[in-house]
């Protein structure tokens, strides 16, 4: 046992560091996953997870395995390729042996996981139960489960309701307690230049006093220069949310129109909640990646740029070596940054990276920007998961928008998968005043009936000479683009998100001063980017939508005639199937009803009753059985079933590649260079482009891409992502002779 190794590294390519001994390594990962757990309690079932985790390499054979190729084989500890030697089956069914299957098989779940990702219980021959039943530890030194076998059975078990994803949530918690810590003690022995230069992060009353200080000034700035009525309002927004900072921890809404400056007063009542319970991080949750850079450069000109961590679901890297492994995000950072997708798909994954931070998202202030955009097909398990954060894991969870879901039961709905009637509670004192006040566009009246080509809608457009036209998708977005008049900007998800952040950043200055501005975009523009034009054209959409178009319109309030042009048309192609084209049908039903104020916040209250009516369903794939505790083969959870299923975007529809855009170019070499490397991945999020697995498998067969590390692909020439338009996948650049140059 004494000289059991857990891990080797290379000093150079011939000689090897002194090993980092297995009990040493047993015992670090132990104590860090115990403290880890301690926040919702379960401190001593982290404690034993991290003492058996890798008591398998405790055997001669895998003993022998470390040792080969020059006396050491520095990726030995991972799992899940050929020739490797399995170490985490003999550790699961040890934990198992000595402490029962009740308490021993929820740490066999996470010990058998914490290499390949949390198993099902049955189905394959990576079940847990298949693993149990077919795995041996005869061969584990008899003085190491001596040494182990002594620990004390933990007591303390929180209260699970077998109908509901307590349990399976609550494994998931110490699973991520485990995997964290497993990674942290490994690094501190793989690379210990890495963990001592990880960054210092302000606190969150540090935070808070910085906030303070960045919003006085622009709040003086702003009444200084213009007080208008929605700098006025602003402020009161501003005013509200710090006063309701003060309420028990919880559940809450804000509901601001476009315009109210949400982002940052939404900010205030975290901060100054947090600060006053006592909670150790913000999570800011937005809806697309395609605006999340706007909101983080918002929060970085304010905290600085080392203490927001962006964090999306563009580069999610393959787990096939020790490096990419230790590169998984963590969010052991105050202040989080990150999208719907990769909150959500975290809590029902089975991956160790994306499953590594959620123990840091307990004790945390929450708040869902455009919460509208929570997925309706899985609404049922994430509003349970969420209720769960609050009840049991010490969250307070904000829901913040224009156009606020009905996210409590309504009466006469009472399947609906929601929080009991007046669970949440409202932030903003007098919302119907705040609407009214902040009144600042009129909607053309919708018609319909009449459907508009592109032709037609180029030439309207192009009488402006400021206008905005927003698309439901990138194809309309390209077709009405290629019609409209040099110098009209394009925005759309196939612009990575630092040329959107770039292009974004050139159309405001130009509507600064004074000439002609025309863009064409899809709906990233609709949740979060503050730019302001006189005239908004929006093609059929959601209620929701609609209204959020209509925030692009007249923001600032600043025009003559006191209001904003939007208009509604039908366009030639039909929102995209799915959810999408539901509300735009629910939206043209109310106004063929007779619905008139698009803008009146009471009207979504009707649109959101009616468009959940119309769901299949609010747990499309199942994913609420899957999770269960199944009492017949005790305590049976399918977590990789439902991992699979939980997809908010169809990954198997979709890749992401990278785009030599300015930066872009110098890190996608610097990552072909290097071993992948957490703070280079984070800066290429802002170079990525997602598109549909057909698109990439063209761009693959004409011999466009390049695999610059395992499973991430990058555009070879820079001829085939076009200034204007971003990535060329359909089309090629005008001239073929480009080619030459790359």
């Amino acid at each position: 046992m004494h000289t059991c190794i857990a891990h080797v590294r290379k000093i150079d390519e011939e000689t090897w560091d002194k090993p980092q001994l297995l009990f040493a390594h047993l015992m670090g990962t132990s104590n860090k996953a115990q403290l880890f757990a301690e926040s919702f309690k379960s401190g001593g079932w982290g404690s034993l997870c991290g003492l058996f985790h890798d008591i398998g390499k405790g055997t001669e054979e895998w003993q022998r395995y470390i040792r080969l190729k020059s006396g050491y084989n520095e990726e030995a500890h991972l799992e899940g390729n050929p020739g490797r030697v399995d170490h985490s089956s003999p550790s699961a069914k040890m934990v198992e042996d000595v402490f029962g299957k009740n308490i021993g098989r929820v740490l066999a779940y996470c010990i058998a996981g914490h290499h390949t990702g949390l198993p099902d219980w049955t189905g394959s021959q990576s079940s847990l139960s298949f693993r149990l039943q077919n795995t041996t530890t005869t061969n584990i030194f008899l003085d190491l489960i001596e040494k182990l076998d002594g620990c004390e059975t933990p007591t303390v078990q929180l209260k699970f309701n077998s109908h509901g994803l307590d349990m399976s949530l609550w494994i998931r918690m110490l699973f991520s307690c485990l995997v964290d810590a497993d990674f942290l003690d490994t690094e501190e022995y793989m690379d210990i230049n890495k963990s001592r230069q990880r960054v210092r992060y302000a606190n969150i009353t540090e935070l808070l006093q910085q906030f303070n200080k960045k919003i006085k000034v622009i709040s003086q700035t702003a009444l200084s220069k213009n007080n208008t009525p929605v700098n006025q309002a602003r402020q009161q927004v501003l005013l509200d949310c710090r006063n309701a900072a003060e309420l028990n921890p919880g559940l809450f809404s804000i509901t601001v129109p476009t315009g109210g400056g949400k982002t940052l007063s939404s900010m205030a009542f975290a901060l100054e909640h947090a600060n006053r319970y006592n909670k150790d991080r913000i999570i800011y949750v937005i809806p697309y990646t395609s605006i999340i850079e706007q909101n983080a450069d918002v929060f970085r000109s304010v905290f600085g740029k080392e203490q927001v961590v962006e964090h999306h679901s563009n580069l999610d890297i393959n787990e096939t070596t020790a490096a990419s492994r230790l590169a998984a995000e963590n969010w052991d950072a105050p202040l989080i940054v990150t999208t719907t997708v990769q909150f959500f798909e975290s809590f029902f994954s089975a991956k160790t990276s994306r499953c590594r931070k959620l123990h840091n998202i307990v004790n945390s202030v929450i708040i869902f920007d455009e919460a509208q955009l929570i997925p309706i097909d899985f609404l049922e398990p994430i509003l349970e998961t969420l209720n769960l954060l609050v009840t049991q894991y010490h969250c307070s969870v904000v829901f913040c928008t224009a156009t606020q879901p009905v996210f409590e039961i309504p009466a006469k709905f009472p399947r609906f998968p929601g929080f009991a009637p007046g669970i949440i509670r409202e932030i903003i004192s007098d919302v119907p005043s705040l609407y009214a006040g902040l009144r600042r566009v009129k909607v053309k009246k919708v018609d319909t009936k009449n459907m508009r080509t592109w032709e037609e809608l180029s030439d309207e457009l192009s009488s402006y000479e400021r206008v905005l036209c927003i698309v439901s998708d990138r194809k309309s977005c390209r077709e009405l683009h290629s019609l409209m008049p040099e110098g009209t900007y394009h925005l759309s998800a196939l612009l990575c998100p630092q040329h959107r952040s770039d292009i974004i950043k050139e159309i405001k200055e130009k509507l600064k001063g004074k000439g002609t501005i025309r863009v064409i975009s899809t709906q990233l523009v609709e949740a979060g980017v503050d730019i302001d034009f006189p005239v908004v054209y929006r093609a059929m959409a959601g209620l929701d939508s609609i209204a959020q178009a209509a925030g692009r319109c007249n923001r600032e309030g600043l025009l003559e005639n006191s209001f904003g042009k939007v208009v509604v048309f039908v366009p030639p192609r039909k929102a995209p199937v799915g959810m999408l084209r539901k509300a735009s049908e629910t939206a043209s039903s109310l106004f063929n009803s007779g619905l008139e104020d698009v803008l009146d916040h009471e009207s979504f209250k009707s649109y959101f009753t009616e468009l959940y009516w119309k769901a299949n369903s609010f747990d499309s794939k199942g994913i609420m059985n899957l999770l269960r505790p199944d009492p017949i083969s005790e305590l049976g959870i399918q977590f990789r079933t439902a991992a699979r299923q939980f997809k908010i975007i169809d990954d198997s529809m979709q890749r992401t590649i990278l785009v030599p855009y300015n930066e872009g170019k110098s890190l996608i070499l610097l990552l072909e260079k290097s071993v992948v490397d957490r703070q280079i991945l984070r800066k290429l999020q802002r170079y990525a482009v997602n598109i549909y697995t057909n698109q990439f498998t063209k761009l693959l067969n004409r011999g466009s891409l390049k695999e610059i590390s395992v499973g991430v692909f990058a555009l070879k020439c820079s001829v085939e992502y076009d200034k204007n338009i971003g990535l060329l996948v359909d089309e090629l650049p005008s001239d073929p002779e480009t080619f030459i140059s790359c």
